[in-house]
């Protein structure tokens, strides 16, 4: 669209104010960085692309005040914040932090993780994050180059890893992704999957292999216990709450066929998800009960879903920490991205928990600071002092 032209912002104005009227709270507004084209360039995070939104918002803020903006920005992570501002967008998806945590459960490291979130995560004060693992779409590396180099892993080479891996045809990947909009003369594509078919689940379920049936339920949980934790707005895509795998179905139609990312946009089966709800047993089982336990969780959890974000240095290359503190709580998350078990020493679980006794709030078990906290493969622990002010 033209918004060189008046009559163009008339017109989205209207319809944004009779979407309003019908009770819409939140508005994505979609590839928000290429709102406005000018000749000449890539057409990409114009500086009339953010007068646009806080025109929108202006008016938003006189006729429907409790309407929010979403930005769907998939750019550099840098521009991606540029319109997180509370006369813009005041939420945002969170793409950095889902390709990252993908990223680190390939590599079993999480030092590009944790190094993007120390300098790429706070926002201004009014404004969150949504995070989420998986969405409509397809999943694309959009880590920051000397981020990557700062860590030592070359940006482009590590992205054609990622696609291999998540592809599954990288000697030992578990992943069984579809690639998107692939490039076979540069290897440039994008991944397309289900958060299960990705997570190993489906790959396990072929093999009717048990052990790494419970390796692929590690993973999802475990990458669930993070975003529901780490702050921000968790979003769950329909069907990975379940663990439903990919579909290929979608090669026999025509009108999809040349479309990959159809391949984890199914039509959902609502007698088997019923079934899967009733069957706590079974993998997709296992999910949903694990899911639904760290949701209500969460829901008791101030330090959770209204507090701060810490990131701290746990001296193990597989472990992701940080502090969550808010109503006079305090909530130590660790996560291991590894398929082996793991340790963080006890002085360092000492200090950042600020105490010696702990209850893992998602297996009600204590932990204590005399010995090293050990953690089971893809385990994810909310640790608070016992006997904490709460």
């Amino acid at each position: 669209m033209n918004y060189a032209n008046p009559a163009v912002f008339r017109a989205m104005a209207q319809e944004m104010l009779a979407i309003a009227n019908l009770g819409v709270e939140i508005l994505r507004l979609d590839a928000v960085a290429f709102i406005w084209k000018r000749e000449g360039t890539n057409c990409e995070n114009q500086p009339e692309a953010h007068q646009i939104i806080q025109a929108f918002r202006g008016l938003a803020r006189i006729a429907a005040p409790a309407l929010l903006f979403k930005s769907e920005a998939i750019v550099h992570p840098d521009d991606v914040l540029s319109y997180i501002i509370p006369q813009e967008c005041q939420i945002s998806y969170n793409p950095l932090l889902m390709a990252l945590l993908w990223e680190s459960l390939a590599t079993s490291e999480v030092k590009l993780l944790d190094h993007s979130l120390h300098y790429r995560f706070r926002l201004p004060q009014r404004t969150s994050w949504v995070n989420y693992l998986r969405s409509h779409d397809d999943i694309g590396w959009t880590f920051d180059d000397n981020d990557a180099r700062w860590e030592w892993i070359d940006p482009n080479g590590h992205r054609t890893f990622l696609n291999q891996f998540y592809m599954g045809r990288f000697p030992g990947s578990f992943a069984r992704g579809v690639p998107f909009q692939e490039n076979p003369d540069t290897g440039d594509a994008r991944i397309a999957g289900t958060l299960a078919s990705l997570a190993g689940l489906e790959e396990a379920m072929q093999l009717a292999d048990e052990e790494q049936m419970d390796l692929a339920v590690r993973r999802i949980l475990m990458l669930y216990s993070i975003i529901l934790s780490i702050g921000g707005i968790p979003l769950i895509y329909l069907g990975d709450e379940v663990g439903m795998v990919n579909d290929y179905s979608y090669t026999a139609d025509p009108h999809k066929a040349e479309d990959s990312r159809w391949v984890h946009r199914p039509q959902m089966d609502w007698e088997w998800r019923v079934k899967v709800e009733q069957d706590p047993t079974s993998p997709h089982g296992q999910i949903f009960v694990g899911l639904v336990h760290r949701i209500a969780l969460r829901k008791r959890q101030e330090a959770l879903f209204d507090g701060e974000t810490e990131f701290v240095e746990t001296g193990n290359q597989h472990l992701l920490g940080y502090v969550r503190t808010g109503g006079g709580q305090r909530i130590f998350c660790v996560a291991s991205f590894s398929s082996q078990r793991q340790e963080m020493d006890e002085h360092l679980l000492r200090g950042y928990g600020s105490g010696y006794h702990f209850t893992d709030l998602i297996t009600g078990q204590t932990v204590r600071a005399e010995q090293a906290l050990r953690l089971e493969p893809y385990q994810c622990v909310w640790l608070e002092a016992a006997n904490a002010p709460r």
